[in-house]
């Protein structure tokens, strides 16, 4: 069933914003897991790597990897089990302390898998002029700053 304009505009964002995180997170994953890995690994693998999101290099704990990923994780992602994963392939070691550290095979991994994500991205940004997809982007940045109560004031 098709709608009008005026019936687009009264549509709930809560409920459009839902309906396409989940849509998209599924179709990522999917896409991923036919390369061969998930997202939460390559998540890890680029929280670790000092040639992507790791600012130093160093190795990290998974509370502190949780604490780093926490405005992306979702529920059912298992950091544990994943790192379990990418240690018994080779591509993370782990030192006495507990802390992950990434090796040059797993950084190889990570740069092969982010070669994939163009592909991913043009897929789900088929047909969307870049100006409308900007439009998109902008609006819901307003819906959040309508939406995201101010800090507390001293």
């Amino acid at each position: 069933m098709s709608m009008s304009d005026a019936e687009l505009a009264a549509q709930p964002a809560a409920y459009w914003t839902g309906v396409a995180y989940e849509s998209l997170i599924a179709f990522t994953r999917a896409r991923q897991a036919e390369l061969g890995f998930t997202q939460p690994q390559f998540w890890l693998l680029r929280n670790l790597s000092a040639n992507d999101l790791s600012p130093d290099g160093q190795g990290m704990t998974i509370p502190e990897l949780t604490t780093a990923m926490r405005t992306y994780l979702r529920r059912e992602d298992d950091l544990t089990a994943e790192s379990e994963v990418l240690l018994s392939r080779g591509w993370l070691t782990r030192d006495p302390a507990g802390r992950l550290w990434i090796t040059p095979a797993g950084d190889e991994a990570r740069a092969t898998f982010a070669q994939h994500a163009p592909a991913v991205r043009a897929h789900i940004h088929n047909g969307i002029p870049d100006t409308d997809y900007v439009t998109t982007v902008k609006v819901l940045q307003q819906l959040i700053r309508n939406t995201t109560p101010p800090p507390p004031q001293p």
